[in-house]
């Protein structure tokens, strides 16, 4: 079910007043969120329900007896136990095809053995966000962090279906105590609800749209009809769509939780305003980035030793990272290129502490920092967008070759790829103010401004809305 459509809307008339009608009375109301949690996953294909739930049931047993458990080393077993039942159930779905059919070409290539059994089978929508959540939620409890839940409201927090299947991930220890508590409908802040959704859905149903049919979809479909200008106009065009896109989602999803009274980490903050590709991954999908530094780079010994095994677990954690996105070489290559960047940053923030040098903040330094930095992430999103390494390079390689018109680059093209660069620059309390305003308007008044931002976004947006981006992870 897609949140800028009837259907979500329809659906969410009735959530929300279930929810506020069974809020006094805590059991019914977490029967009700699951109960609608598992509508909303199921509108897709309601097989994959049995997916959610056993995710639930195996990450719940696991918890429960790890927390049950006095011997460290059963404990570790436990744990070990859990989390291959549930990374098992995203390695069938998500990843049996890709390696399987590699394994079979490996072997092809050798000439060695019978041809591999290849299996369509099909992914589940959001399977990565759910399965991240659970593992994070075991880890906490056998890390002493966190208490298991009852079997209700773990079932809600793993379900809960503004995050459930394009994130942010929300650990336990933040949504959790949030499931527990009685909320009150008077101390919702509704005027950031509503600020965040209408903006969200400007970002997808407009500029995202926008940006996808004018010429990143042609481009990338067909690079070799396509000129140099158009291949890189596109390439910046589709940093933007995939910023807007995402982005637009995690507003959406914040706001949804905001009239439910639940509050969502943020995910974003301003990425292409960064300095350097470590500081990217600090505003990028943060919480992504938060989980695979807690729960991947630093079990794997983070900074600590070496500096080479300090490489390397960044390495090994991008490439993952990389390969949680897509079962496909694409990631691999995106994964290992941004693992390539933040080494090399590292060494060269090393080499300047031993030069007694801190950070360069002179006006100059920063704007040249910005601008290598985006250039590097756009370099990236090639990979991440390409259908193959190959089609990468044929992108690549005809971005100096392919000379000639490019009709695809209108005005109005590069006026929404820079409002939307141009935003990233904004200052940071532009938005509470403009909130706090709203918040003080009357109702009217306030009722007319969202009945106008709706016009304007069905107006400028496409006929039906193509599904998020990160959908499909």
């Amino acid at each position: 079910m897609l949140f800028p459509t009837i259907d979500f809307a329809i659906f969410f008339a009735i959530v929300f007043l279930g929810h506020w009608l069974l809020n006094p009375r805590p059991r019914a109301w977490k029967a009700f969120m699951v109960g609608a949690s598992y509508v909303f996953y199921g509108w897709w294909n309601w097989h994959f329900v049995f997916l959610l739930a056993a995710s639930t049931v195996i990450a719940q047993m696991g918890a429960r007896s790890i927390a049950r458990t006095q011997s460290d080393v059963a404990r570790r077993w436990l744990v070990a136990g859990t989390l291959t039942g549930v990374l098992g159930l995203l390695v069938w779905f998500k990843y049996y095809g890709f390696f399987s059919l590699n394994l079979d070409n490996a072997l092809h290539a050798l000439g060695v053995g019978p041809q591999l059994p290849l299996i369509q089978v099909a992914l589940p929508i959001g399977v990565s966000f759910f399965t991240f959540m659970a593992i994070s939620y075991v880890v906490d409890v056998y890390r002493g962090e966190l208490q298991a839940a009852s079997w209700l409201d773990f079932a809600v927090y793993l379900s809960f279906f503004p995050h459930l299947v394009a994130g942010p991930i929300v650990r336990g220890g933040e949504l959790l105590p949030q499931i527990r508590k009685r909320r009150h409908p008077r101390r919702i802040d509704y005027s950031r609800a509503g600020y965040l959704i209408f903006g969200g859905l400007f970002k997808k149903v407009v500029v995202s749209s926008f940006l996808a049919s004018a010429i990143v979809d042609p481009v990338f479909g067909t690079p070799g009809q396509h000129t140099s200008l158009e291949i890189l106009i596109a390439v910046y065009a589709y940093a933007v769509q995939i910023y807007a896109d995402f982005s637009g989602y995690t507003d959406i999803a914040i706001g949804v939780a905001l009239l439910l009274g639940f509050k969502f980490p943020e995910n974003f903050n301003a990425p292409y305003a960064a300095r350097s590709i470590q500081d990217f991954w600090r505003r990028w999908h943060m919480t992504l980035s938060r989980w695979l530094r807690d729960y991947l780079y630093i079990p794997l010994g983070g900074s600590h030793g070496k500096r080479w095994k300090t490489y390397r677990n960044i390495m090994i954690t991008m490439v993952l990272g990389g390969l949680w996105h897509g079962a496909a070489w694409t990631f691999v290559v995106w994964g290992a290129f941004h693992g390539t960047c933040l080494g090399a940053g590292r060494l060269r923030s090393n080499r300047r502490s031993e030069r007694g040098l801190g950070q360069d903040d002179r006006p100059t330094a920063v704007l040249i920092q910005r601008v290598v930095t985006f250039h590097l992430v756009c370099l990236g999103w090639v990979f991440f967008r390409a259908d193959s390494v190959s089609t990468a390079f044929l992108l690549l390689g005809r971005l100096f070759t392919a000379s000639g018109p490019a009709p695809l680059v209108t005005p109005i093209l590069i006026a929404a790829m820079a409002g939307m660069l141009a935003a990233q620059f904004l200052p940071r309390d532009l938005s509470p103010t403009l909130m706090d305003r709203f918040s003080h308007m009357g109702p009217v008044l306030q009722g007319g401004l969202l009945a106008g931002g709706l016009f304007v976004i069905t107006a400028l947006g496409p006929q039906g809305v193509a599904p998020f981006i990160y959908f499909r992870f």
